[in-house]
């Protein structure tokens, strides 16, 4: 075989030899995620009461993975904050994620009372002119006062959201004198207005938290934060309520009953 021949050869296999290490390499951080997830779905069920994982062998014997593997996949869940390395005693959980639900229509209280209680510290309580988006979702006059409220709700003390939120001024004035650091706006809009709420239209997506969001809810600057906006109807279709609400992402997920429609 001529040199040059002897050369392409050689760098061909060399290449293939390269590319199918990077296959294995992707390979490998594919397992490592798909068993976060999997260990991710325990921690949100609380299948470690006690707060210790099961030992590296365990894990692996458990879900057929090799241990590499579970390193990796642990390192991933240590990254995200939910656990950590002690020595000693072994991994351990350091923070936990609550269930919130997107299939009806409850305030943050109402969703977690099981988990304990969510307290308010009510940061901004003042009459505003209406943004002209906020206006129109509201159906109240462009340039009319709304009521702005911004509250850190906190679950143990832990920081979970920052809600931002707009009600029409004739009955947000009468939310003036409420408990809001004791009592979701919803149940307080019910009593208010004398209705029950019927609807809400919601988006969800992940933002990047700005540098006051960062502060407010103890994370680390630009991290990314789930974001819900809102928009509460009364059972005869007023829309009473917009909210902007931001929460960490390490410590809510976000669960729901879907059906397909036929």
């Amino acid at each position: 075989m001529p040199p040059t021949d002897r050369l392409r050869d050689h760098a061909g296999q060399g290449a293939t030899t390269v590319a199918a290490h990077r296959a294995r390499r992707r390979l490998r951080a594919d397992r490592a995620r798909q068993l976060a997830d999997l260990i991710r779905r325990q921690l949100l069920d609380d299948a470690f009461p006690d707060g210790t994982l099961p030992h590296e062998d365990v894990l692996a014997a458990d879900y057929g993975a090799t241990r590499n593997t579970v390193r990796q996949a642990l390192g991933l869940l240590r990254a995200e904050g939910l656990v950590d390395r002690q020595p000693g005693i072994g991994t351990v959980v350091v923070a936990r994620k609550y269930a919130h639900g997107l299939d009806r229509l409850m305030g943050l209280a109402e969703t977690l009372h099981e988990q304990g209680r969510v307290t308010n510290e009510v940061r901004t309580t003042v009459p505003v002119p209406a943004p002209a988006p906020v206006a129109e979702r509201l159906r109240v006059p462009p340039g009319s006062d709304v009521l702005y409220i911004e509250r850190l709700r906190r679950l143990g003390g832990v920081p979970l959201s920052l809600d931002l939120t707009y009600l029409p001024l004739d009955i947000g004035t009468a939310l003036l004198g409420a408990d809001l650091e004791n009592t979701d706006v919803f149940r307080l809009l019910e009593t208010v207005t004398g209705r029950p709420l019927g609807h809400a239209d919601i988006t969800l997506e992940a933002v990047t938290a700005d540098a006051h969001t960062a502060a407010v809810l103890e994370a680390p600057r630009g991290t990314a934060v789930l974001m819900l906006e809102r928009l509460t109807h009364l059972d005869d279709g007023r829309p009473v309520d917009l909210e902007f609400v931001r929460f960490r992402g390490d410590r809510i997920a976000m669960s729901g009953l879907l059906h397909r429609s036929r």
